[in-house]
């Protein structure tokens, strides 16, 4: 392997966590360094079905380790949930799940917080899950009320953290969303159980893994949401509040850029985004339509319909840039079966101007057309083919053209949601 990224290369909600189940067979230890419980990630194998919000998808290989890291950060209710749901399954995490004792939490006041300032007529509305994501990542970089996984297994210093903590946070609340001021104690009491649950599963991450790296173990890192969410790279304001591109794997895990080997960009064989802000290439009506049933696009931690669109390369040319992609990985390609034309958008038209590159600055993309190439649908079924040879001639021309446009070859085609159903490309 040695040491791979797997990330979103779009707006998220590339199918990155079948692409990490599957690449976790060759791996020893998978790694989730950024986001937190917003990033909802489906894993199916047979007949057994899970969704992720907080663990790693490689935890349904029960002799893979598992790494919640530092740039994650972590909301404990969410995570012993899923724990103790693995369990129920048969899935035990004792011995190789871990937490990174670095790693923020997200308190109740922070979800409280999300919801007030989205619910609220001021300043831009985002589209957040409401999960606590951007207010706790705010607290981490403010330095005043941030509270890590290490504060959890001290009672005392956590009880003093959170008194001054949401003292602050109910004046807020109070004052200006007026809303309802939170229980101090009975957030204190919950939070020293939850430190007891995770104590077994805290340690020194960065460490942890340099280690088993120098032992000559694979290690696989598991990007939440896409490079187009990233906080600086993104479509600012209509971002997530981490960064989501490779560097994040290095910053959120607490291992140097050289010793990544090689950085696997997963998108979809068309677009989607949840939330608002531009997208060049959206289907709007009944196209659209049918193309979220098609491919069954809503939101694994929200249910909200995502917004559908066709292939976008300046998107994904972006992210082989910002990312250093050494190739991709295609998913969804079987959800096209059917249509009798397709399009793939080759660059944008703006102002009588044809752009090759994703501007960066919104404003531009907001003005910005498609210049489309269009292509014959093959009409014919992928789902039971497992070699790139014997996919249908125009499915190939299809795939070739989306790794032209890319630039970057791609290595991994998925034709279904199933651990095997996998193209893999030599």
């Amino acid at each position: 392997m040695p040491t791979k990224i797997a990330l979103g290369a779009q707006w998220g909600d590339e199918g990155k966590a079948k692409i990490v189940d599957y690449l976790t067979l060759e791996a020893d230890i998978v790694v989730r360094y950024q986001g937190g419980a917003n990033a909802g990630h489906t894993v199916k194998v047979g007949d057994t079905e899970f969704v992720f919000h907080m663990i790693p998808s490689g935890i349904m290989h029960e002799e893979k380790a598992c790494v919640v890291g530092n740039g994650v950060v972590v909301d404990p209710e969410a995570l012993l949930g899923e724990i103790a749901e693995l369990g129920e399954r048969g899935f035990s995490c004792e011995g190789r799940l871990f937490i990174s004792q670095s790693a923020h939490l997200v308190m109740p006041y922070h979800k409280e917080l999300d919801k007030a300032g989205e619910e609220s007529k001021t300043g831009v509305t985002i589209g957040t899950t409401g999960r606590g994501i951007g207010p706790a990542y705010r607290d981490k970089v403010e330095r005043t009320f941030g509270v890590r996984v290490m504060d959890l297994l001290d009672s005392q210093v956590l009880s003093e953290k959170l008194r001054s903590s949401i003292s602050a946070k109910n004046e807020i609340l109070n004052k200006i969303y007026d809303a309802e001021a939170l229980d101090e104690a009975a957030i204190i009491d919950d939070y020293v159980a939850y430190g007891e649950r995770m104590r077994p599963y805290v340690r020194d991450i960065s460490l942890y893994i340099n280690e088993e790296i120098d032992k000559g173990r694979n290690v696989l890192f598991e990007g939440a949401q896409g490079t187009l969410l990233d906080v600086d790279h993104g479509t600012y304001p209509y971002v997530t509040s981490s960064n989501t591109t490779a560097g994040a794997a290095c910053t959120g895990s607490g291992v140097g850029p050289t010793r990544i080997d090689e950085v696997i960009g997963v998108t979809k064989a068309y677009t989607t985004r949840v939330g608002n802000g531009p997208f060049p290439t959206e289907m709007l009506g009944d196209e659209g339509d049918h193309l979220r049933q098609l491919g069954n696009e809503f939101g694994a931690t929200t249910g909200r319909p995502r917004r559908c669109g066709w292939f976008d390369g300046p998107i994904v040319r972006a992210a082989t840039r910002i990312n250093g992609l050494t190739s991709i990985a295609l998913t969804r390609l079987d959800t096209l079966d059917t249509l009798d034309h397709l399009k793939v958008c080759a660059a944008y038209e703006c102002k009588g101007q044809m752009l090759q590159q994703f501007p960066s600055d919104p404003r531009v993309l907001e003005k910005c057309k498609p210049v489309y190439e269009e292509f014959v649908g093959w009409q014919e079924p992928t789902h039971e083919i497992r070699r790139y040879e014997d996919l249908p001639v125009k499915a190939r021309a299809y795939v070739d053209r989306i790794a032209e446009l890319s630039h970057a070859p791609a290595s991994i085609i998925s034709v279904g949601p199933e651990r095997d159903a996998t193209i893999r490309v030599d």
